[in-house]
């Protein structure tokens, strides 16, 4: 019974992967794959440890390398996670100044505050258009759009 719960974490780090779309957890997963076949072979639970972190292993160090570079040359332009925010459009939900607030960007909700070059009495009040300059972190900074 042991093959299910092998099965249940490929699963498992298969949905995550697919939130994260790094890779890690997909090679993860075959890990699993390999420590379930183990046990269907019927191999004890320490060899299907070994065996379910050697194909691991191998997957992050052999596969996901040359998978990531194919996905990158295939697409040398985009951007993706916080540098694909930045230069999008919001709008404010809170009063945001330089020391903070919050914004909309793109359905989602975002801390933000003003790029120091606003100066330190500017204040936009909600509902105003914002442009993201940058990210610091997990907070946009962000500029009236004029």
């Amino acid at each position: 019974m042991e093959w299910a719960w092998w099965l249940g974490a490929a699963l498992i780090l298969a949905i995550v992967e697919t939130l994260s779309a790094d890779l890690t957890f997909l090679m993860l997963a075959g890990g699993a794959l390999g420590g379930m076949s183990a046990s269907l072979l019927g191999a004890p639970l320490w060899l299907q440890v070994i065996v379910a972190a050697g194909i691991a292993g191998l997957l992050l160090l052999a596969v996901r390398p040359v998978l990531k570079r194919r996905i990158s040359s295939s697409a040398p332009g985009m951007r993706t996670n916080a540098d694909a925010i930045i230069g999008s459009a919001g709008r404010t939900l809170t009063a945001v100044d330089t020391l903070g607030g919050r914004v909309r960007l793109g359905g989602a909700e975002w801390s933000a505050r003003l790029t120091e070059g606003q100066g330190s009495g500017v204040r936009l009040e909600p509902g105003t258009p914002i442009t993201v300059l940058s990210i610091d972190g997990a907070t946009a900074v962000v500029a009236p759009t004029d």
